[in-house]
């Protein structure tokens, strides 16, 4: 084995998932990895942290274009600046993204170590993993895929399995692979378990640029094809990198466990002592979050009698529960979710019916973030919507102008600029302006403190496709 001693390692951490086991908390446009579900920080947040420190470059991030924004202020509150931040136009699955990863390195490096994460996984003992890192990093710099299997703690059905073959090294605990399985059912769980030779599949790789591109080129040449074109032909944009819809959507939608890890002979499994969850359900979050005396996991303005083992999380209005074992119950502004805890993979089910009769709950949250801030739905009736925005501090939203609505802004705080036809005005707290319906418009926090509007909307048609946008500083395509 060559000496790693002063090799570095690239961190891509893979965020492109919407989550909606964890409906209605976790949403397209919002989606789990990006709430603190665990920590103080997000789940992206604790993902990215893991590829800080002295073997680690900075990271690569994959991403959904619609979450940019969301990706990179979170990246500048854990004080990564320098991130490369890729921006899919549509979701075509793990492989693809890693190929993506895999070419960006290559055209800097054909030996740059690559180690590829899922933004939506827990893991408890973070020093143990790293140190599991530096030890294996030098089977990927000799041309091996390195995959880290869990070892399992419990029967459990919404994982994927890896069979370990021969020893490779006992020491490190390293085999070959022998297979991979699709979540079992229970009798096939039950048996791998009770064999021993099976290890949670917990989606994370480690391989060299150069290896990768090598095996996709011998088993998936034509997706590697595709993402390379996208790639090339790649804009930037702003702080990021943006592929092309028109190219990635002829790109196939292939796991990389299907797509190379099934087929390729340069896979290598180290053999993890960690506590580990994907958090695939509220059921797994259940399982790693901290529990009361009763076995219950409680947060927010929560108020229980006789409940025991559940979930109940409630965002901001009270919730009471009476006399109930083993339930989730979610509440936020606009939804709520009750469910048999042992049962809330199904929760899945709910979304797909409330997308088939297009209910915005199922993808939008009451509160929606954008680039200079976010807004908040307050109230919403026939020909009038109400929000609240948070403009923070130096920004602005877009020169606009609307086809179908009217507003008027009232300042609760801060200094508002106002762009109003041709005129520029100022307004402080408890002035107001109206903006008719089709004039060119724009807001601008001009003070040192978040800006709080009151916008009051009203018009025959009060969506936000129906903004026009003149101008903006974010250069927002979509």
């Amino acid at each position: 084995m060559q000496d790693t001693s002063i090799m570095k390692i690239v961190p891509v951490i893979l965020s492109g998932g919407t989550g909606s086991r964890l409906w209605p908390l976790s949403r397209a446009s919002f989606p789990k990895q990006l709430w603190p579900l665990i920590t103080e920080k997000s789940m992206f947040q604790d993902t990215v942290v893991r590829g800080k420190g002295d073997i680690f470059l900075e990271p690569i991030v994959i991403c959904n274009q619609d979450h940019r924004f969301l990706i990179a202020e979170q990246l500048r509150e854990i004080g990564v600046e320098n991130a490369r931040i890729v921006l899919e136009p549509v979701g075509r699955n793990s492989a693809p993204a890693i190929a993506t990863a895999s070419l960006l390195a290559n055209e800097l490096d054909a030996q740059t170590i690559l180690w590829v994460m899922a933004a939506d996984a827990y893991i408890q003992d973070v020093p143990k993993l790293v140190k599991l890192v530096e030890e294996t990093a030098a089977f990927a710099q000799n041309g091996k895929i390195v995959t880290f299997g869990i070892q399992p703690t419990r029967l459990e059905t919404g994982y994927g399995y890896i069979e370990k073959g021969s020893v490779i090294d006992k020491i490190k605990n390293i085999y070959a692979v022998k297979a991979f399985t699709e979540k079992p059912d229970i009798r096939q769980a039950q048996l791998m378990v009770e064999t021993g030779g099976y290890l949670w599949n917990s989606g994370m790789f480690m391989f060299s640029a150069q290896t990768m591109l090598q095996e996709m080129k011998r088993y998936t040449p034509t997706l590697l094809s595709l993402v390379k074109k996208a790639v090339d032909n790649r804009q930037s944009d702003l702080y990021f990198e943006r592929i092309l819809y028109d190219d990635f959507i002829k790109v196939p939608d292939l796991s990389i466990d299907y797509a190379i890890a099934e087929k390729t002979k340069a896979m290598v499994v180290v053999s993890a002592d960690l506590v580990w969850s994907d958090i695939g359900s509220w059921n797994g979050l259940w399982n790693v979050s901290q529990k009361d005396r009763s076995g219950n996991v409680v947060i927010g303005n929560v108020f229980l009698e006789n409940t025991h083992n559940s979930y109940i999380r409630s965002e901001e209005m009270v919730a009471a529960v009476n006399d109930i074992d083993n339930v989730v119950v979610i509440v936020t502004k606009d939804a709520v979710l009750v469910s048999d805890r042992n049962k809330s993979q199904n929760v899945k089910k709910i979304v797909q019916k409330l997308n088939a009769v297009k209910q915005q709950e199922a993808v939008w949250h009451n509160q929606c973030y954008r680039p200079w801030g976010h807004y908040e739905t307050l109230a919403h009736g026939e020909r009038f919507l109400v929000k609240q925005l948070i403009v923070k501090t130096g920004a602005q939203l877009s020169l606009q102008k609307h086809h179908h609505r009217s507003e008027h802004w009232v300042i609760v705080s801060g200094i508002a600029e106002v762009t109003r036809g041709d005129e520029v005005i100022f307004l402080h707290e408890n002035e107001s302006v109206y903006i008719p319906l089709g004039m060119v418009h724009r807001l601008k926090n001009a003070g040192d403190i978040p800006l709080i509007v009151i916008e009051v909307q009203s018009g025959s048609y009060l969506d936000e496709s129906d903004i026009v946008r003149l101008d903006d500083q974010y250069h927002r395509i979509v």
